[in-house]
């Protein structure tokens, strides 16, 4: 009888304690949902600032981590991990705590990406308007300078340009504010250090890597697969030849075609590459006037990158 009894109280004991376990376990480990904002990115993990409380969160990728933009109302379209490039605003789920969660999911818009390329890319149409507006109103001053020596017929012009140069400051104004949010979203982004680079030239029309490059990026790839948290940015650029869609699609072309052999054959695994930029024929580095300038304009820039945090507590 107290043999029963002790092996009674032994399995009630190790009940409890498992039960204790279970419990603890799933107070460290409960399913959360975070909207926020992309400020950093490591090979395998995110740092997410969220919309509400201003959190940095660290979301760890794996290889089930689903990433998706919408597609339709309830559907949804399977996307690349390397999509999740610093400035984006994604909506996570997974399992873990305020801190730190393991994702089951991501899911952007493709209008949050094309956004986040943007900026990433270092293009910003509102700054381009405003230096434009900028330049207009300093013709417009001019001319008004110039009408004030001629007849009072050209007084008339005067008060037009003066009316034109009214609405293009309030352009300006507008333009401003439109940066100032854009500048504001992205002012918290983790700053990165460059462990090395590279750039892949290609033929006119072409985006095969010739074998002097292939090596190139070997030995690039070679130096970043050791460095904790690195990641690979790959940026592809086309001549002036041929139409600005065209130029667009050779650009991604070529940024793919790097992409993939780090992938095949440097061994760099998938969520330590961030999205190929097709940069078409944008930030020529020389003048598309000449045959050699059009040479070095066919390219792709290949950059590993350690985020300065990361690099900081090493």
């Amino acid at each position: 009888m107290k043999k029963n009894r002790r092996w009674i109280a032994t399995c009630i004991a190790l009940l409890c304690i498992v039960c204790a376990g279970f419990a603890y376990g799933e107070s460290d480990g409960s399913k959360v949902k975070i909207n926020g904002l992309i400020t950093g990115r490591n090979g395998d993990s995110l740092t997410v600032k969220t919309l509400k409380g201003s959190t940095n969160v660290v979301v760890v990728l794996t290889d089930e981590t689903k990433v998706q933009t919408p597609k339709g109302l309830f559907r949804h379209a399977e996307q690349s991990v390397t999509a999740l490039i610093p400035g984006l605003q994604v909506a996570v789920e997974g399992v873990g705590t305020e801190t730190r969660v393991v994702a089951s999911s991501i899911k952007f818009s493709n209008g949050d990406l094309q956004l986040a390329e943007t900026i990433q890319a270092g293009l910003n149409p509102t700054q381009q308007q405003q230096a434009i507006n900028k330049s207009n109103i300093a013709a417009n001053q001019q001319g008004i300078q110039g009408n004030q020596q001629e007849t009072a017929a050209n007084k008339v012009q005067i008060a037009s340009n003066q009316e034109q140069i009214a609405s293009n400051q309030e352009q300006i104004t507008g333009n401003q504010q439109e940066i100032q949010a854009t500048t504001q979203r992205f002012n918290e982004l983790s700053e990165y250090d460059t462990l090395g680079k590279a750039t892949v030239y290609f033929t006119p029309g072409g985006y095969t890597i010739s074998d002097s490059d292939k090596a190139a990026l070997s030995l690039l790839a070679g130096s970043a697969i050791g460095t904790t948290g690195y990641i690979i940015q790959v940026k592809g650029f086309a001549d002036s030849s041929g139409n600005a869609a065209m130029n667009q699609q050779l650009s991604m072309d070529r940024a793919q075609a790097v992409v993939a052999y780090l992938l095949q054959n440097c061994s760099v695994p998938l969520r330590h590459i961030v999205a190929p930029g097709a940069m078409g024929i944008a930030d020529p580095k020389a003048p598309n006037e000449t045959a050699e300038g059009r040479a070095d304009n066919r390219r792709v820039e290949v950059k590993a990158l350690v985020n300065r945090g990361v690099a900081g507590g090493m």
